[in-house]
């Protein structure tokens, strides 16, 4: 008889159209966490899929004889922070798995490697392929690297373990952090990632929501988590007076050798420039200001349409 492990466990799932590996991706985690653990739920969030997810979802469920699973609808697209946010809240579990795909490229046994990892003292442990990093990705990152202070080393991931001591320090440090990952590696806990080799090719898609949201949480979190609107600013500011500097000379030869109506040209754009920094410098003031709007202000919270209870 094998000893299970006797800490619960909570996995989150992050479902949006994914009818065609939804149904294969859970019976994995379900056969993994009956064999492994007294104790575990799943929590699927369906972040308004239009397709046939959860039917896919609610035919697992036979599948299922000690693991609980739950359904989370949410009433419209939140997106996968928002609505994995959703999900952690209404989780129990002593460690929490994170799925933020439903993509089964890698082997099963690596969902246990990173809890057993999670055992020797790593409050946060995340597993990653090991594939060439997506261009945009990678220059995602290294944008955070290079202008922000943080020690942990961000990278594509497929999955995480958090323990509950985790959660409870992002949860009173800012419960309105708009990215995950930003607040696990500001908590000040032991982390570790583990590397796998990919075991079965898929094919990754994103619909234009995903695609779109993809876009706007990566804007937001550089100009929110990093220096690099700061650093702009200062760069077209030194530019601009360095510019103003060489003008001022170049006024004053053209006032002593020739008419001042040569340096009509330079001037325009002198200041064509001028008001290109100086809406480039608002621009982004204008877009920390909207950010400090919605974090402070606005305080966006998620909503969902039902919680639907499939096994005891």
């Amino acid at each position: 008889m094998v000893n299970k492990e006797q800490n619960f466990v909570s996995a989150i799932i992050y479902v949006h159209n994914a009818e065609n590996r939804i149904k294969e991706f859970l019976e994995t985690v379900i056969a993994v966490f009956e064999k492994n653990f007294e104790h575990a739920e799943i929590i699927c969030v369906n972040d308004a899929s239009n397709d046939n997810s959860v039917t896919m979802i609610k035919k697992s469920v036979d599948f299922s004889s000690t693991c609980s699973i739950s359904i989370i609808n949410m009433s419209y697209f939140h997106g996968l922070e928002m609505a994995m946010k959703a999900g952690i809240d209404l989780s129990i579990g002593d460690f929490v798995f994170e799925f933020d795909n439903t993509y089964l490229d890698f082997d099963s046994q690596i969902i246990m490697d990173i809890y057993q990892r999670a055992l020797q003292g790593y409050d946060i442990v995340s597993a990653s392929a090991k594939r060439k990093e997506k261009f945009t990705s990678k220059l995602f990152y290294k944008a955070f690297e290079r202008y922000t202070d943080l020690s942990y080393k961000m990278s594509t991931e497929s999955f995480r373990v958090l323990s509950r001591r985790v959660l409870n320090r992002v949860e009173a440090m800012n419960k309105t952090i708009p990215y995950r990952k930003i607040a696990y590696a500001n908590c000040g806990l032991k982390t570790d990632n583990l590397k796998y080799e990919v075991v079965h090719q898929v094919n990754w898609t994103n619909d234009e929501k995903e695609k779109s949201y993809r876009i706007s949480l990566a804007i937001d979190s550089l100009i929110l988590f990093t220096e690099m609107g700061y650093s702009f600013a200062k760069m077209m500011t030194v530019l601009m007076m360095c510019m103003s500097i060489a003008m001022l000379f170049y006024s004053l030869f053209i006032y002593i050798t020739a008419h001042p109506v040569a340096g009509w040209t330079t001037t325009i754009l002198f200041l064509s420039i001028a008001f290109f920094g100086l809406f480039g410098i608002l621009t982004i003031v204008i877009k920390y200001l909207q950010l400090l709007i919605d974090l402070i202000f606005k305080r966006k919270q998620y909503t969902f349409e039902s919680v639907e209870k499939l096994t005891k």
